[in-house]
């Protein structure tokens, strides 16, 4: 496809896109503008417009799907046909309506997997760009975040570079898979020509059982000691992007993001006993409660086992969180997923972690505790396979805005 047969591609998209949502703007405008409950008892989906993007503070849903896109877009006027296009069709696929009729002959404007009508508030959307996408192919060099670069390789890393990078990432999170199945064939859809899935990874969240934090394939509680999201000044200092010198202006609310692709080894993980389980990880298996702590969110007290003999020295915890005032900064605010891709060529499960993880700095906060997690005893029941850093975009102001206010500025 030539540059301008691309740009025509996309410019059409887009128009469609526009045409194609009016009903369900018009029907889900309230939807766009409030929060939504997807069915009852499960929390609320942010408004898709505001200063952030909803899916880096909300509760998860149960279903997630991870992935990167590499795009084509031929100059910077196709990469903003591009962005406008993708900013349109989240904005009508988080509201819901009624996709256009286009008549008999014409391809329908929608899948019709979610049947006539396209729900509002179901979905949450994420969009992100990697270092890649300013490189020299649209001039944005002066424009990149400044921490942001290309995840390195860590210690006890095996990175398949079919599994990282890419120049965006799209993180979708939705109750239902097929909500997401539809959301991602209709970006696809609109797309096309200007970007193309690099990897893609389906994930799910795990009810609270019995109560408290998820729990992932290891069979442990994972996230409990993530700082309070409904604590705006706590955002402020751990994940937001101040838009502030050194880093650009328009970075203002938005937050970096690390993915990555953990595979877990689970037929070794299945044959190691209880006793040392707990102990790679600092915590009880059944309660989640730290081993000199009777419950889910009791803090470590270790300056009352200097010697570790409680709580290891090298237990995950006590490492990636060692919680003293020189380590207090470098908190993350995590968000997990599980997945499962069946099984391997050899015949071994092929299951594992979605861990993704915002933050203000990568290296005061990310790299930080990823180096103090070095050659901890779990490495060896886990394989960090893939994943990529990225720049989660500030949110959606209105609907005269889209994520193509950075390359416009």
């Amino acid at each position: 496809m030539s540059g301008y047969d691309r740009r025509m591609f996309l410019r059409g998209a887009l128009a469609t896109g526009i045409a194609g949502s009016v009903a369900g703007v018009a029907a889900g405008k309230a939807l766009a503008e409030t929060s939504t409950t997807p069915e009852a008892g499960a929390p609320p989906i942010p408004p898709f417009h505001g200063p952030h993007q909803a899916g880096i503070l909300a509760p998860a849903r149960r279903r997630t799907i991870v992935a990167a896109f590499d795009v084509m877009a031929d100059g910077r006027d196709e990469l903003t046909d591009l962005l406008h296009t993708l900013t349109d069709r989240a904005r009508a696929l988080t509201s819901g309506g009624t996709p256009e009729q286009v008549g008999i002959t014409a391809p329908p404007s929608d899948s019709g997997i979610l049947g006539p009508d396209i729900p509002g508030g179901d979905l949450m959307l994420t969009v992100g760009v990697g270092a890649s996408l300013f490189d020299d192919r649209y001039g944005l060099a002066s424009r990149k975040p400044s921490r942001l670069t290309r995840m390195p390789t860590f210690p006890n890393d095996d990175l398949d570079p079919a599994w990282c990078h890419g120049d965006l990432s799209l993180q979708l999170e939705a109750d239902d898979d097929d909500t997401l199945l539809h959301a991602l064939r209709d970006i696809a859809k609109h797309t096309r020509g200007g970007m193309q899935v690099r990897w893609r990874m389906n994930g799910f969240s795990n009810p609270s059982r019995p109560t408290g934090t998820q729990r992932n394939l290891l069979g442990f509680k994972d996230g409990i000691a993530n700082p309070d999201a409904t604590k705006a000044a706590e955002m402020d200092r751990r994940v937001w992007a101040s838009g502030k010198a050194p880093e650009p202006a328009w970075t203002a609310g938005g937050s970096y993001l690390v993915v990555r692709l953990i595979r877990m080894l689970v037929e070794f993980w299945d044959r190691v006993g209880l006793d040392e389980q707990e102990k790679m990880f600092g915590r009880a298996k059944d309660t989640g409660a730290p081993l000199d702590g009777a419950h889910e969110q009791d803090a470590p007290q270790y300056q009352n086992d200097p010697e570790g003999l409680v709580i290891p020295l090298d237990s995950h915890i006590r490492r990636a969180n060692p919680r003293t005032p020189q380590t207090d900064d470098s908190r993350i605010l995590r968000r997990g997923f599980n997945y499962d891709r069946g099984m391997d060529s050899v015949g071994n499960l092929d299951v594992g972690l979605i861990f993704t993880c915002y933050q203000q700095d990568l290296q005061r906060q990310f790299e930080a505790t990823q180096k103090r997690l070095a050659d901890e005893p779990l490495v060896d029941y886990i394989s960090p396979f893939g994943g990529g850093y990225f720049f989660a975009l500030p949110g959606v102001q209105d609907s005269f805005r889209s994520f193509a206010g950075f390359v416009k500025v």
